[in-house]
Parts: C-alpha cells; structure tokens; sequence
C-alpha cells in the first residue's frame, strides 16, 4: 500500500526520525531527511536508504523557521508531485528549573517541538485534501500526557502537538487524511543521551542514578522503548488497518502511565 508513496521526515538523520524513515522506505515510501548532520554522513544515509530500491533526498530546512519550512514542502511537491506522508519528529530538549529557564531556550524548545508541527501540517494540507489520501503522524512524546520536572518547554509543547493533533483529526474527518500522534516512553537516542548529565545536575543526582531511576524506574518494562519499534508503528498508522483511526495517542511507554 505504500509503494512509490512520498513521505518526509523532519528531524530524520538520527534516532527516532532515521528510524522512521528507514521503516517507511523499506515499505516502499519514497524518503525526505531532513535534520542537522555532517554532509559525509548526509551521503551515506541518502545511498542507504536508496539502497532500499526508493529515492532518497535531503532538505536542510530549519525547523525553527516558517518559511523555510514551507519551502521545504513546496520543494518536494514540485519534485514529486504529491505528498503522502507527513512525519513531524524533530524536536530539542533543554533541562532546567522553570525560574532558570531561559527566555532563548524556551523559545526555541516550543519553536522547533510545537511550532513547526503546526506550520508543516497547514502546508501539507492542501495538498493531501486535494489527493484524497494522506497520513500525518506527529511523534509526541509520553510527556504530552504526563509531566517531568526541569522539563517546562518540552511538557508544554509535547501537550499542545497532542491537542493539535486532535484538532486536525477532526478537521480532516472526512477527507481521506488522517492525523495520529505517538507518545514514546524514553528511547535511548542521542536527545535522551545529552540531557542525562543536565538532568543529573539539577535534580542533584548521579548521572547513573538518572539511568537508572529517572529513565528506566518510571517505565515497567525495565526497557526503552526502541526507535525501531516507533518506526513500525508509524508504518501501521499509514496502512490499510489505520484507515479509520485518526485523533488518537499511540502511546509507547512500557507502562509508565499505567501505574
């Protein structure tokens, strides 16, 4: 059901979103990467998932910037003709207490986690309304549904691409387009990996205490949730057995919320 379908996935030269799109193109998805790397590394990810028999190719587009954004899905609609799914996965973290919280860092965190979810779905709209057929994931975060201290900007916005989600699902009922969201418990990437040693700091703890505790003791599993798995889910919500579930929390957290 997928093949020769066009998919872009924001924040996709690593971890989650590389997972994503390596999961979308071995299901026959044309890829769009999009994320900050090393032009060698650009090259290596576009030959590997060309390999996969699809086309590959990479936009830089800042997602802290409208315009560059909706460039970013004109360009692809004028290559390819249509666009069949639409990824929302980057994101940044910054970890701090909320009277320490920089003006700067909260801008950004609600800028690229929040703010470009909303500009990329209003862009890619017309164009899949027009198809009959699209598919918008938007991967949230556990955190959309539950809080963490230290963590105000990425709470917040976590829980607004939710409510936006729900929004756009409603609008677009009735067009073919569904919009889902996923909510990921903690997945060992390098997002996760850089704020261990913030976390550790301002909860005044050993970074070994924030594996352990922090990360792993709210998920009873005793395991991250992998970005593979994150990746199959999103090839779920775009078949054929997703067709009439849109406005939902695919929520992927080894029973954090269920305690």
């Amino acid at each position: 059901m997928l093949d020769s379908k066009v998919a872009i996935v924001t924040g996709s030269t690593s971890g989650i979103g590389l997972a994503i799109a390596k999961q979308l193109a071995s299901s026959g998805c044309h890829i769009v990467l999009n994320g900050l790397a090393e032009s060698e590394k650009i090259d290596t990810l576009l030959r590997e998932i060309s390999d996969m028999g699809v086309n590959a190719q990479y936009i830089s587009a800042d997602m802290s910037k409208p315009d560059e954004i909706e460039a970013m899905i004109a360009d692809v609609y004028q290559k390819h003709g249509r666009i069949d799914v639409l990824v929302n996965n980057a994101g940044v973290q910054h970890v701090a207490a909320v009277e320490e919280f920089s003006r700067e860092a909260w801008d950004k965190v609600i800028a690229i986690n929040l703010s470009s979810v909303f500009h990329a779905i209003k862009a890619v709209t017309p164009i899949m309304k027009q198809q009959g057929w699209g598919r918008i994931i938007n991967v949230a975060s556990i955190h959309g549904k539950v809080a963490s201290p230290y963590k105000s900007a990425y709470v917040a916005a976590k829980h607004g691409v939710l409510g936006l989600t729900k929004t756009v699902a409603l609008e677009l009922a009735t067009t073919g387009v569904t919009c889902n969201a996923i909510c990921p418990g903690y997945v060992l990437t390098p997002l996760v990996e850089n704020q261990i040693s913030d976390t550790a700091k301002a909860r005044g703890i050993s970074e070994q205490q924030v594996m352990d505790d922090v990360l792993l003791g709210t998920q009873p599993t005793g395991r991250f949730t992998s970005a593979d798995d994150v990746g199959a889910m999103v090839v779920f919500l775009c078949g054929a057995a997703a067709n009439n579930i849109t406005g939902s929390e695919q929520v992927m957290d080894g029973g954090y919320i269920s305690g």
